[in-house]
C-alpha cells in the first residue's frame, strides 16, 4: 500500500442490471499526496448471459445497450483495470458492492483476480458527517467536493476520492496507513479468486439461481406493502462490517418486496427492524421512487418528515432509497419492481 500521503485509487461501477457481475461502466480516480493525478473509465459489454439491461438500471446511470454494443466485454478490460489499480488501496462509496462487482464478474467471466484492500466512504461518512443521507452526492457535499453528474461512474469516483481526502484530513491522518491507525479499525479485504479453487460467492450463487439478468427474470410490475410484517431478531453471525448491522431499521412507502421480506433480509445482515420512527431508529428506507434529492424537494412520508424532525434535534439517522438498500444487500432487484 502506498504511504507518501494520502495515496488510494477510488473506483465506481455502474451495473447493467441487479446482478452485481453486469458491470456496462467503471471510473478510476488515483490519488496522491492527497491529490488527483490521474482517471482513467471505460464503458464495457457485461459478462455474456448476464448483459441484459434492466430498464430499472438504465433510468439510474443512462447507458443503453447500444451505448456498449462494440465495447470489450468486462473480462477483456479487467487486465486494463487491474494495471490501473496495481497494489492501491481501494476506496469506494458503499464498496461492498464494487467490490461484489469485481468478485462476480470475475466468477461468471471465470477469470483469476487478486486480492485488494478496501475502504468505504459511507462507512467513514457516518462517523464523520451529521447527514440525513449518506448517499454520495450529500456526503460530496458536505466533503465540498462538487458532484455534477450522479452516477456517471468517472464523477462518482471524484467524488469519492474528494470525500475519502477530506474525512482522511479531517481526522489528522497524512497517509491512508495512519488513518486506518487513528480510526481504530483496518482496511477490509476482498480476497483473491481463482477459478476451480474458490467457490462462487453468495451473490452470484444466488443470481444463477434466480436467473439474474435476463429479460424474463426482471419481471413486471410493482408490489405494494400487504402489512407491516413481523421484525426478525437479527442475526448474530452477520459480518461485523457489514452497512447495516448494528443498525435498527425502519421501512416507509411502497417497494419492489413486500415489507416482510425487506425486514427479513435486512435481519440476515445484522440490522434490527422496526415499524415506526423512534429514537432508536438508525436507518429508514423509502420507497415511492424516492431519490436522496427529495429530501430537500419535500416529497416525502410521514416516517421521513419525522426522520427530518428527529435530525434537526440531533438525532443521526441516515435515509436510503430502495437502490441504496438494494445494493447492500447484493444489488438484486425484486422479480416484481419493473
Amino acid at each position: 500500500m502506498p504511504e507518501a500521503g494520502l495515496s488510494f485509487t477510488a473506483i465506481d461501477f455502474e451495473t447493467a442490471n441487479g446482478f452485481r457481475g453486469s458491470p456496462c461502466s467503471v471510473g478510476l480516480v488515483r490519488v496522491r499526496g492527497g491529490q488527483v493525478v490521474e482517471e482513467a473509465s471505460w464503458l464495457m459489454r457485461p459478462p455474456e448471459g448476464h448483459d441484459f439491461f434492466d430498464p430499472r438500471n438504465v433510468r439510474i446511470h443512462g447507458i443503453e445497450p447500444d451505448m456498449v454494443a462494440g465495447a470489450p466485454r468486462f473480462g477483456e478490460l479487467f487486465p486494463e483495470i487491474g494495471a490501473f489499480i496495481g497494489e492501491d488501496l481501494l476506496v469506494a462509496h458503499n464498496a461492498a458492492f464494487d467490490m461484489g462487482v469485481i468478485r462476480s464478474a470475475l466468477e461468471v467471466s471465470e477469470l483469476a483476480g487478486p486480492a485488494y484492500d478496501y475502504t468505504c466512504t459511507v462507512v467513514h461518512s457516518r462517523r464523520t458527517y451529521q447527514l440525513p443521507s449518506h448517499s454520495l452526492p450529500f456526503a460530496a457535499e458536505a466533503a465540498g467536493v462538487p458532484l455534477l453528474n450522479h452516477h456517471d461512474a468517472t464523477e462518482d469516483a471524484r467524488a469519492c476520492a474528494g470525500i475519502m481526502i477530506d474525512i482522511a484530513r479531517r481526522s489528522g491522518a497524512q497517509t491512508m496507513p495512519e488513518f486506518f491507525l487513528r480510526d481504530g479499525r483496518p482496511p477490509s479485504r476482498l480476497p483473491a479468486y481463482v477459478p476451480g479453487q474458490h467457490p462462487l460467492s453468495k451473490a452470484t450463487r444466488d443470481a444463477l439461481a434466480r436467473g439474474t439478468g435476463t429479460a424474463a427474470a426482471a419481471g413486471t410490475g410493482w408490489q405494494g406493502w400487504p402489512s407491516e410484517g413481523d421484525n426478525p431478531p437479527p442475526n448474530p453471525l452477520a459480518d461485523p462490517a457489514h452497512p447495516l448491522f448494528g443498525q435498527t431499521v425502519v421501512f416507509t412507502g411502497d417497494l419492489g418486496m413486500s415489507r416482510q421480506s425487506a425486514k427479513d433480509r435486512a435481519a440476515e445482515v445484522g440490522a434490527r427492524t422496526a415499524s415506526n420512527v423512534t429514537r432508536a431508529t438508525s436507518v429508514l428506507v423509502v420507497g415511492d421512487g424516492f431519490e436522496p434529492g427529495d429530501l430537500r424537494s419535500g416529497r416525502l412520508t410521514g416516517k421521513a418528515r419525522r426522520v427530518l424532525d428527529l435530525h434537526e434535534r440531533g438525532q443521526r439517522i441516515e435515509v436510503l432509497s430502495e437502490a441504496e438498500f438494494l445494493q447492500t444487500l447484493g444489488g438484486i432487484w425484486p422479480k416484481a419492481s419493473q
